[in-house]
Order: structure tokens, then sequence, then C-alpha cells
């Protein structure tokens, strides 16, 4: 396993030509391409090696097997989920993060430091206090959402006179979380992994803009609480995943204030829209929030997985995980002890050196990089949206604050018909995906399929949003059979 120093430059050089080469090819070639059935088993059932494979021939392996059939989230005409490019200085300082390859539970060493630094300065793009705070980089939104709903859950029954780290969830109390359909799946999939189940979700409804209705919010906790019902917190959108739609944060944070109810922001997406000033009045109230779950791996393109969880009772937070083994327990100033360990504040003992990537991404574009560029790409979101509203078989489903724009096709023949619509719309978003000329997912809207562009690439362009909406007329010409 060890490489002479000549040996590790020489193969290191060839990879880093190997990944210059992909990035510099990537534009021209397909958005995607489905992979054929014996290249998918080549790679499921290839057998582990007996005998040591040389690094110039796993590199070719890497060359010829992985490299040809990416995700697609690199090309600039990728407009599917919310999925960026990585930015490419990040991608050239993943070797370094991972030469040292730190345990990054804690200690005294540099990975610890700049963890806290680049988690005080996400703080600081979005507002948050930091004077008793805390946060922790983790693998994404689920998992920090996972740790803000267990702090969240740890706070409410420990107000009920419940310890739930000794005694369980079991029937000592019936809590309610409040959220839109709107939201991440992830939330709901928090709620049924910290043993409450789903039903103890309430659904409230949303206004024309996507956005939590928070007249149907009050009345659900008034009713919730008349049936016994113990309402303990709230979860607000900063940019849903389907429409980009954001909650009114300051109104729920003073709700949820007054209401004793925990509040939530799912800012994976949208929260980074602070960076933009025009967007920063859409996101007043997040810095009232309790907990914010970021994605510095979406729109800020740091190579995955990055997300970051903040709290603002860091002493809470630590107390709903903290356990600490007596082989790591230090004292500060000896031997390798020093602040309390991250590892005290969530799931994960080992833990990679996220913030590494982090901060070469924050700190290569700046705040004022990082600003122009979510401008741009909301820019070209209003682009996309007028073009829509402008041409013949469009139509504008949903213009969304930020970077996200649902629309679908509807020729004439069969306007008003909505299952056939439907049905046009998915063949055509199917066809577009395996086309390979530009790459759309979708949504669903008061029930109906449409489909969704999500810009996030920094090197998308008016010329292929233009091209997309062309895939599109050409897509419906291919399938449609009416």
């Amino acid at each position: 396993m060890r490489l002479s120093e000549e040996e590790f430059r020489r193969l290191g050089y060839q990879a880093v030509d190997m990944a210059a080469n992909y990035f510099a090819e990537l534009p021209s070639g397909p958005v995607f391409q489905r992979m054929h059935e014996s290249e998918r088993q080549a790679l499921m059932n290839m057998p582990m090696p007996s005998e040591p494979l040389s690094g110039d021939e796993i590199l070719r392996l890497l060359g010829e097997q992985i490299l040809p059939h990416p995700m697609g989230n690199g090309h600039p005409r990728f407009l599917g989920w919310v999925n960026s490019p990585p930015a490419m200085l990040a991608v050239i300082t993943e070797i370094l993060a991972a030469a040292m390859n730190p345990s990054c539970a804690g200690g005294d060493h540099a990975a610890i430091y700049l963890e806290h630094c680049v988690i005080r300065w996400l703080m600081n793009l979005v507002g948050f206090p930091i004077e008793g705070s805390a946060g922790l980089l983790v693998s994404g939104g689920s998992a920090a959402s996972l740790t803000a709903l267990a702090t969240a859950r740890h706070r409410a029954q420990g107000q009920l006179g419940i310890d739930v780290r000794k005694q369980g969830v079991g029937n000592h109390a019936r809590l309610r979380l409040y959220a839109s359909r709107e939201v991440h799946s992830c939330i709901q999939k928090a709620v049924e992994l910290l043993g409450l189940g789903s039903d103890s979700i309430r659904w409230i409804e949303v206004d024309e803009d996507f956005r939590v209705s928070l007249d149907h919010l009050r009345r659900a906790v008034r009713e919730d609480r008349e049936q016994g019902w113990h309402p303990f917190c709230v979860v607000a959108s900063a940019g849903s995943v389907q429409t980009g739609a954001i909650d009114p944060l300051d109104e729920l944070a003073g709700f949820a204030s007054e209401s004793n109810l925990w509040m939530h922001v799912d800012g994976a997406y949208g929260a980074v829209a602070m960076l933009d000033p025009q967007s920063r009045p859409l996101l007043e109230g997040i810095e009232r929030a309790d907990s914010i779950a970021l994605d510095p791996h979406k729109w800020l393109s740091v190579p995955v997985e990055c997300g970051c969880v903040l709290v603002r009772d860091g002493a809470l937070l630590r107390d709903t995980f903290s356990l600490v083994p007596p082989y790591i327990r230090t004292e500060t100033g000896k031997g390798i002890g020093n602040l309390p360990w991250f590892a005290e504040y969530g799931m994960q003992q080992t833990r990679g050196f996220r913030a590494l990537k982090l901060w070469v991404t924050l700190a290569n574009a700046g705040t004022l990089g990082l600003g122009q560029q979510i401008a741009r790409q909301i820019a070209l979101a209003r682009y996309l949206a007028q073009r829509v509203d402008a041409a013949a078989n469009f139509e504008l489903r949903s213009k969304g604050p930020l970077s996200i724009v649902c629309f679908r096709y509807v020729p004439e023949e069969i306007a008003g018909n909505e299952e056939a619509l439907d049905a046009l719309n998915k063949k055509v978003m199917e066809h577009m995906q395996a086309d390979g000329r530009a790459f759309v997912t979708s949504a669903t809207l008061a029930g109906r399929f449409v489909l969704r562009a999500c810009i996030l690439h920094y090197d998308t362009t008016e010329a292929d949003i233009d091209a997309m909406l062309q895939a599109v007329k050409d897509a419906a010409a291919e399938v449609r059979t009416f």
C-alpha cells in the first residue's frame, strides 16, 4: 500500500490530468447517458483481486469504467434535482484531506479548528447567533434535520419531565410536529427514526405560492392542544425542494416563540440565498430559528458530502448526544484534549475532514463571488419563467423566488385533459433524460405532474435554457400519440 515519493507524484499527476480532461470534455458531451446492462453488471459483479493491481491499472480501469458514466450534474444543462457541480479547487484539495486522513471526532489538530471556523462562517452567512450556539458538519440535510429534531424532541420531553435518553419515547407523550406537505421527505423520515411515528406530524396547508399557511397552523396547534397533543416543533422551508418556496419565516418564528414550539428551518437548498442582497429580505427571520439545516454541497458547490446543522442552544445539543467513553475523555490543554469533541454533538464518532473542502470553496469564491453566482442563477430562473410564459404550448406552474421553475408542455389538442397532460409530460421527461441534450426532473403540484428545472451550475447560460426548452419541444414531438 505504500508508494514511493516518485510513484505517488507520477500517479497523482496522472489522476489530475484525468480529472482535467473530464472537466474539459463535459460541456461538449451528453448531459446523461444510460449505462448498458453489460456495463452495470461488470461493475456490480467485479471480483476482488487476489493479487494487487498496480496504480496504472487502477487508473486505467477508472478511466474506462467509471469516469464515462457520471450522474450528469457536472454539465451546464443538468437542471435536475438540487445537485450542483463541484467547485474545482475543492476537487484538487480533497487529496490533501485524504492525505491527512484525520478523524474529526475531536482533538487538538488543525481539522477541528478549521471546522469551528467554517461553522462560524456559515452562522455569519445566515445571521445566526454565535454566542452559546453550536454546529457541526454532517453528511447532508437529512442528517442535519435528524440531529436538530432529536434535540427538539429531547427538549420537549424534558419539559414534560421525561428523560428520553433513559426512558425512551414509548407512550409517555403525544408529541406533535407541524410542517407543510412541501417540506423535504427527510423530515418525515427523521420523525419516524426518532420513534414518534408519522402520525405525530400534522400537515399544514399552503397558499398559492406553496408557503405554509400561518392561519391554518395556528388553528391546528389550538385544536391539538385541546385534544391532548403536545405541540413541540414547527418545520419551515427556506427554499422547498419542489418549487423553492420560502415560508414566512419571521412570522413563524414569532408564533413559535409565543407557543413554546421549536422552530427548525430546512435551508438545505435556499438558505444561502442570503448571500444575494436582493433575496435576503425573503429570508428575514431565519436567524430566529432554534435550528437550521444547511447543505453547502448544494448551491455552494462544495463536493459531496457536506451538510451542516446549526443549533441555537449549544448546551442542549450537547446534552442530547454527549456520551463520552473513558478512553476519549480528555482534559483541556493535556494530551490531545482541548475543545469539547464534535462527537458529543451528534451521532458520528468517526468523522471525515469535510471542513477542508468547505473552507476552500468559501475562501476561493468569497461572499461577493458566491452572492454574484447565486444572483445570476436566480436571474436565469426568471429568464426561464419569462420564456415559458411567452411560448406557445408551454404553461408556467410555479416561479418560486429562487432558482427553481416548474412548467409543463400543453399542446392544444389535449389542453384541459389533465390525465393526458400528466402522461405526456412524464414521457417528455423520460425521453429528455435518456436523450442527453438537457436534463430536467419532475414535481407534483396540485396533484399534477410538471417538469421542474433547478439552476445550480456556475456555467449555465441563457443558451442552455433555450436548448432545454427546445429539447422539451422535440421530446414532445417524439413521444406524442395524439
